[in-house]
This record gives C-alpha cells, structure tokens and sequence, in this order.
C-alpha cells in the first residue's frame, strides 16, 4: 500500500505545473457547488450526499493541486497572484 501511495504522488509530481493550477483550480466549483446545494428543496438525504460527493471532490482536486505543484509550484503560483495583484492595485 504504501508503495502505490508513493507511486502516486511520483507521478502526480512529475506533471506540469499548468496541469497543477488546473487541478487546484477545480477545487473552487466543487467547494461552490457543495455548499450552494443546501438550498435546493431536495430531501435531506439526497443533500448529504450531494454534499459528500462535492466536499470528497473538492479535497480530491485540493490535496492533486497541491501534490502537483510542489513547494516550488507553491512558490510561483504565489509570486504570480501577488504581481496581478499589484498590478490592479496600481
């Protein structure tokens, strides 16, 4: 077990760094559309799960994201947002 896990996360790694902000970006919709299905007039049942699916989802696309981009990715991706950042600001 602990080999696959470790099989996975090198090869998570070894994608690009596009795919990683793809990736992580994908987390957003599913955190949305988690929390946004609580008011739609279904049975509780079917909200909790809809919740477990989109919640499981978005740690899913956060955690992938995550592992993808590495510390480095981390690091570029913030110095990235922090530029248009400024740059709006301005």
């Amino acid at each position: 077990m602990k080999r696959a896990l470790s099989a996975v996360k090198r090869w998570l790694a070894g994608l690009s760094f596009r795919t990683g902000v793809i990736v992580l970006a994908l987390c957003v919709p599913c955190y949305i559309f988690s929390f946004a299905q609580m008011a739609l007039p279904i049975s509780t049942e079917a909200k909790g799960a809809l919740w477990f699916i989109f919640f499981g989802l978005a740690k899913t696309f956060q955690y992938g994201g995550l592992t993808i981009l590495g510390v480095e990715g981390w690091k570029r991706l913030k110095a990235s947002l922090s530029r248009k950042q400024k740059n709006i600001d301005e």
